[in-house]
């Protein structure tokens, strides 16, 4: 089954963050482990354009939809057997140390 791995940061966190040298190596094992399929960091949430179509009208605004300080920081899309060994993968990723990592299954169209 395939899982979406939202990689969550804490813009209140501790400065302290994993080095892209260990991020590199937790996607370097799963990728040659056959587990990570795909992703890839995301630009700051401040960064982000938020569009919306209500009744024909069309609004797109600057920034993020939600006011928070954590955000999105990056996504990783993994396969494996069940949610226990998506819990096993993403618990070894860096930035569950510091941050928090959402796992959502995957809901195929079919």
């Amino acid at each position: 089954m395939e899982y979406m791995l939202f990689i969550c940061t804490d813009s209140t966190a501790p400065t302290t963050e994993p080095t892209v040298h260990t991020i590199d190596e937790w996607v370097a094992e799963t990728t040659e482990g056959g587990t990570r399929r795909h992703g890839d960091r995301l630009r700051p949430a401040n960064d982000a354009t938020t569009v919306k179509l209500r009744g024909g009208q069309l609004s797109v605004t600057a920034g993020p939809f939600a006011e928070t300080t954590e955000w999105i920081a990056g996504y990783d899309v993994i396969e494996c057997g069940d949610l226990d060994a998506a819990i096993e993968i993403a618990a070894r990723h860096p930035m569950a140390q510091l941050g928090q990592i959402e796992i959502r299954p995957m809901w195929p169209i079919e």
